[in-house]
């Protein structure tokens, strides 16, 4: 399959949708996921356009890991999650719903059920907050 460029992630990375941004890259956009499976849930879009995992360079992987780990230690130590769950879908098959590559960071909390994914928009103030600390933790 091809890549679509209207995808609404390709639009985020070009200024034409709004997002509650964490950090921006020369490679990257790290936003706060609108409908999130926990509270500090993350996602990080590669700017170089690929479908996914299958068809991505090599080299934007490589070069994305250290961000997403670097991500993913801030996002625990903000929401003081247990753990850390990172996701990855490649295809419909698979649950991909948007198709531009993209990582999400999902916080885990021992005992505590994840929401399902895409079911219920969180509070914009909430995001906004929970994304200043996130970055304020990156630094």
């Amino acid at each position: 399959m091809q890549y679509d460029s209207n995808n609404i992630f390709a639009k985020m990375i070009a200024g034409e949708f709004s997002a509650h941004k964490v950090v921006e890259t020369d490679s990257a956009l790290v936003i706060m996921d609108a409908f999130p499976q926990s509270k500090g849930h993350v996602l990080i879009i590669p700017k170089a356009p690929s479908r996914n995992l299958l068809d991505a360079d090599p080299a934007v992987l490589a070069a994305i890991m250290p961000l997403i780990q670097r991500v993913a230690v801030a996002v625990k130590q903000v929401t003081g999650a247990d753990g850390i769950r990172l996701a990855q879908s490649s295809e419909a098959a698979a649950g991909q719903s948007v198709f531009h590559l993209h990582f999400h960071i999902i916080p885990v909390v021992e005992g505590a059920s994840l929401g399902t994914h895409g079911s219920e928009k969180a509070d914009d103030s909430e995001l906004a907050e929970l994304a200043s600390q996130i970055a304020a933790a990156l630094q």
